[in-house]
């Protein structure tokens, strides 16, 4: 649906916007879509700085089409982000509510991932609808098949080992490369594919630091390789222990660098600001016609949406399939 050529809405709706959660690249633009789609339809819209605190502080104010110039190409999140301990407390989420009700909230719209989506969960039992965008790097939203700020992330990821890949083949050193993801490896996955690393360790995989690492290691050594990349997801831990097994059973001087928030930063690429820009769109879609309660993915490649329920009881089935191309053309 579009509101191109439309007259404005006569049932004019208010409603407020927020990211909550980790940063990522993007959230911006989605921002700006529901704030410009919502104006456009003659809504009034609010935004609502650092997350669920925001709407517990009642730090609320109102948006126009000028509020979010210029925003599109920034990474973060203007209207700043929070993880809120009080929100987690019945008392924080009915003060929530109280904020939304002053404000006369017909919906909330919450970019974030699960843990966002679980808060507005509970917004909505306290009749305050809510529509979720899925907005993470690590996309582990098990109802959508892309998050925001994901392209981002591995772009981020990739470009950062190749600059270490540089140095590793100066030095025919071995570089053990930590990136993002508690619990998914889809950082990890896709990036190593990109950087060609010998070895991809993720928390979905159970590994044998023997057989998956080191023989690897071994193997394309006797092939005349002589400098190698690991690339390691967060939840797997300890890349210092992998680095220094590593060179013990190899001799290959290893080096372990952790990446960290850097991931989480920077200009957010084409895909990121496209897909946020047609998501934001599609929530206030959904709020013109009362479809709450509702969480945006996308399947397939189109724009989809699942109840909140719904959505946070699907889970993310890793690709195992890829893992096994990386591993076959890793030799």
């Amino acid at each position: 649906m579009s509101n191109f050529g439309k007259e404005k809405i006569s049932d004019a709706k208010n409603i407020a916007v927020l990211t909550s959660g980790g940063d990522a690249p993007g959230m911006n633009a989605a921002v700006r879509a529901v704030v410009r789609t919502g104006i456009g339809y003659g809504m009034k819209v609010f935004g609502v700085r650092k997350g669920y605190n925001g709407l517990i502080d009642g730090d609320i104010f109102r948006m126009n089409l000028r509020s979010v110039r210029d925003v599109i190409h920034r990474g973060g999140t203007f209207l700043y982000t929070a993880r809120s301990a009080r929100f987690l407390e019945k008392e924080g989420v009915k003060k929530a509510a109280q904020t939304c009700s002053e404000h006369n909230l017909d919906a909330v719209v919450v970019i974030g991932g699960d843990g966002s989506f679980n808060g507005a969960l509970e917004l909505s039992k306290l009749s305050v609808p809510c529509i979720g965008i899925p907005a993470t790097i690590d996309n582990d939203v098990g109802c959508t098949e892309y998050t925001i700020g994901f392209d981002t992330a591995m772009n981020t990821a990739m470009d950062m080992v190749d600059r270490l890949r540089d140095t590793a083949q100066s030095h025919n050193r071995c570089s053990v490369v930590e990136v993002m993801g508690r619990r998914s490896g889809e950082i990890a996955l896709k990036t190593g594919i990109a950087v060609g690393a010998t070895a991809i360790l993720v928390p979905e995989i159970p590994f044998d630091i023997e057989k998956d690492v080191i023989n690897r290691i071994k193997k394309t050594k006797e092939t005349g390789k002589e400098h190698f990349i690991v690339v390691v997801a967060e939840g797997v831990n300890h890349v210092n222990d992998i680095a220094k097994k590593i060179f013990e059973s190899t001799g290959v001087e290893t080096k372990a660098t952790v990446l960290g928030h850097v991931q989480r930063g920077g200009n957010p690429t084409l895909r990121d600001r496209v897909v946020a820009s047609e998501m934001g769109h599609y929530a206030v879609d959904l709020i013109l016609q009362n479809k709450l309660n509702r969480i945006v993915g996308l399947k397939c490649g189109e724009v989809v949406d699942y109840s909140i329920k719904e959505a946070l009881n699907m889970h993310k089935e890793f690709d195992i399939d890829l893992y096994k191309t990386a591993l076959d053309i890793s030799i």
